[in-house]
């Protein structure tokens, strides 16, 4: 039987009473349709990447959309004149990698600073993922969803979508307040996305739009590059952070063909390399050793966005930018890894020195599973970690994954 560990990078998680792969959009929202109908839980899955559940059997219906085509149909009618903009296509079950490597590719710009982030197109737009200067709302020109409630299709328009910082229309249906879970629609979104149209640009060089890969690189912000160039910094980038997903879990039976062959190689490579360099012999069978700092749901928390008369109560030295809170007015976000290492939790901190969860020992946003870890574990050192922040700063940290049946939920 599945259980969520096999499906989710974090890796813990309960067995699974019903987990449905569906092939076609018809099977997809007959899926979804007929756990609805009978009033069953419903998860719809992609990647795994930014969800926590709980170590108890789900008695529930797990949908898992197995569609993973990528087109691009405006090469069916090129663009004329001087537009650049170049159409794509992806099924909601596409690897969100494999499609940012189509894209450069076939030398398109727009999502090369997305390079290496886990999960698929279909979460991508339900989370607004964002990195290294891009956010995949810059470049959505439409979103086809199954609505729950109407039960009918719609295609939903990037002001349809509200989108905002790891903000979407599509996440808000799930929650009555931030962390707070809807009674409705939980922990599946009242619209399930089918597909995504991107509007991409015609152009083998990218803009490098943040400080950190732009040192990665040698350039300064705002210089052109080969999107090529960009994608393999961010990748070293992130790796060296951890956060990157561990591609050794495509051979667990549960993950096979979840990804494209020729770019799970390419991250085996990788990580073979790394460990290279650091001395790490392979496992038995051959695969790199696992780096357990990518067994994680990258960031756990949400960079906090603050009232200012709230920020103004930061430390001088506290990261500030600018930012809009919910209600539409001027606020201050600053960082939550900040906050995090400044309160006393370090890189690699745990709640005890055999605990099978820790901080990443590269990123302090990071939890992470060290091999062994159950949900509760996680559970228990994502609240130690809040704690400290709330007694150090007065500031509540905001989990980014979708937790079921832990942390509130």
């Amino acid at each position: 039987m599945t259980s969520f560990a096999d499906i989710t990078t974090m890796g813990v998680g309960g067995e699974i009473a019903h987990f449905i792969e569906p092939t076609t959009r018809v099977g997809l929202i007959e899926a979804v349709e007929d756990a609805d109908s009978k009033g069953l839980p419903l998860v719809v899955i992609g990647g795994g990447s930014n969800m926590l559940i709980a170590d108890e059997p789900f008695n529930g219906v797990v949908v898992r959309d197995a569609r993973r085509l990528i087109t691009v149909p405006d090469e069916a009618a090129p663009v004329e004149g001087q537009d650049r903009t170049v159409h794509v296509n992806a099924e909601a079950g596409a690897n969100w990698d494999d499609f940012v490597a189509f894209t450069v590719e076939i030398g398109l710009e727009g999502v090369e600073g997305l390079s290496g982030i886990p999960g698929t197109v279909g979460a991508s737009v339900v989370q607004n993922i964002g990195a290294y200067g891009q956010e995949v709302a810059t470049s959505v020109e439409s979103v086809e969803v199954w609505d729950r409630e109407t039960k009918t299709t719609r295609d939903l328009t990037p002001d349809d979508l509200h989108f905002g910082y790891r903000y979407s229309a599509l996440k808000a249906s799930m929650y009555q307040a931030p962390g707070v879970p809807a009674q409705e629609f939980f922990p599946t979104p009242r619209y399930v996305v089918l597909s995504v149209t991107f509007a991409l640009t015609h152009s083998a060089q990218g803009t490098v739009g943040y400080g950190q890969l732009a040192k990665a690189l040698g350039v300064e912000v705002g210089d052109r590059m080969d999107t090529k160039e960009i994608r393999e910094a961010v990748l070293k980038v992130r790796a060296a952070k951890g956060m990157l997903e561990d591609p050794t879990r495509y051979a667990l039976p549960a993950m096979a063909d979840a990804k494209r062959e020729n770019n799970i190689l390419a991250d085996l490579q990788r990580l073979s390399a790394r460990n290279d360099a650091s001395g790490i012999e392979p496992t038995e069978d051959g695969l790199p050793a696992p780096d357990y700092n990518r067994h994680s749901c990258g960031s756990f928390f949400m960079n906090p966005i603050l009232p200012a008369n709230q920020a103004a109560n930061l430390p001088e030295d506290a990261p500030r930018f600018e930012a809009v809170l919910p209600n539409g007015e001027p606020g201050v976000k600053t960082s939550a890894a900040w906050l995090i290492d400044h309160a006393g939790c370090h890189k690699g901190f745990a709640v005890a020195a055999d605990a099978p969860a820790s901080l990443s020992t590269q990123h302090t946003l990071a939890l992470t599973n060290r091999g062994k870890a159950t949900a509760k574990d996680i559970e228990r050192l994502a609240r130690t970690v809040q704690q400290r922040v709330r007694d150090a700063f007065g500031i509540e940290l905001i989990p980014e994954p979708v937790c079921v049946g832990v942390l509130g939920e």
